[in-house]
């Protein structure tokens, strides 16, 4: 196993690779361990809530800072996902304080600053990233980033599900491209506004990421072309999704603003655009509802990632999309 810092923090701009020098190769199934403690811990962990201390998570936790025998421990493919396809672990600090892992063979920095750290084997590049803190958000900003305020932090949060983030992925010219899963990469979550700011911040939560991969794999499944699923709309931070906010525009509350929302379609060759997927030679709200169909499909199988599927017609700025989410209860609106 290779394992590399990418420290989001050191540029506004570019992220130099970090070599950690590695154990010994008697160690691999203890970093294995500690992998598979990480998936637990962050299992236990619900928007907004707090991890639970249970006996496994804590075996677990501790298992990392002991010899293990077998090197075929499957550490790595236990943070996958139900889709298989997830490439990526976002930890607040204080989930990341609690692996001993990421300190032992990253450093202090693994758990005081934020940062992409890449774990290699024969599975293929899979990273952690540690976040920074919510308080770092001062006057609705952190550094030149404008994010504002959520609901939380001007009333009170009508349910856990809307409490504020516990962090922000810092994301940076250098690692927007961090592949988080097989099809999607940090910078297709990013709010689409503050261009030319670097670092941008991000809230993105894995089992949006893994419900957006099923989803492309049940459209293949049914027979429909599906080269890759475009995310129009990802995070949005509160100080943008209220200058869209009213009637028949955004929700105050907007799932957008907690990292399990996207807005997406399904892009086939270079045009930017719904793809026909009933082949009936148009792009319409038609080829949505096939669309919203697979992700139907996905929540029938998948309950835990049951959330929100909604329509959207095409308006001079865009095509028909889908709006897809995981916030942990079925909501349904918009009509063929």
């Amino acid at each position: 196993m290779t394992l590399n810092r990418f420290d989001a923090s050191a540029s506004s701009d570019t992220s130099t690779p970090l070599r950690v020098h590695r154990r010994p190769v008697h160690r691999r199934a203890t970093v294995a361990a500690g992998l598979l403690a990480c998936a637990v811990l962050v299992a236990f962990v619900r928007p907004g809530g707090r991890a639970s201390a249970s006996p496994a998570r804590m075996a677990l936790a501790g298992a990392a800072a002991r010899p293990s025998a077998p090197a075929s421990f499957p550490g790595l493919d236990s943070l996958r996902g139900v889709s298989r396809k997830l490439r990526a672990r976002f930890l607040a600090p204080r989930h990341a304080a609690a692996i001993p892992v990421l300190r032992q063979y990253f450093g202090d920095s693994a758990v005081s600053r934020p940062g992409v750290y890449a774990a290699d084997d024969s599975s293929g590049a899979f990273h952690f990233i540690t976040m920074r803190p919510f308080a770092d958000k001062v006057k609705g900003r952190i550094g030149g980033y404008r994010i504002g305020f959520f609901p939380a932090e001007v009333r009170a949060a009508r349910s856990v599900a809307y409490r504020n983030p516990e962090g922000f992925l810092e994301v940076t010219a250098g690692n927007a491209d961090t592949p988080i899963s097989e099809h999607f990469r940090l910078r297709d979550f990013l709010t689409k506004d503050q261009g030319s700011i670097w670092p941008k911040y991000l809230v993105l939560r894995e089992p949006l990421v893994d419900k957006l991969e099923l989803v492309l794999d049940e459209l293949r499944g049914m027979g429909i072309p599906a080269s890759r699923l475009r995310v129009m709309s990802g995070f949005r931070t509160p100080q943008y999704n209220a200058l869209g906010v009213g009637a028949g525009g955004r929700a105050n509350d907007s799932r957008h603003q907690y990292g399990d929302a996207a807005d997406v379609y399904v892009v086939n060759g270079s045009q930017d655009w719904m793809s026909d997927l009933n082949g009936d030679g148009r792009v319409d709200t038609r080829d949505a509802g096939v669309l919203a169909s697979a992700a139907e499909r996905v929540e029938q199988r998948y309950p835990q990632l049951i959330g929100g599927i909604g329509i959207y017609k095409a308006t001079d700025a865009h095509g028909p999309f889908v709006h897809i989410d995981v916030r942990g209860n079925r909501a349904r609106w918009g009509a063929l």
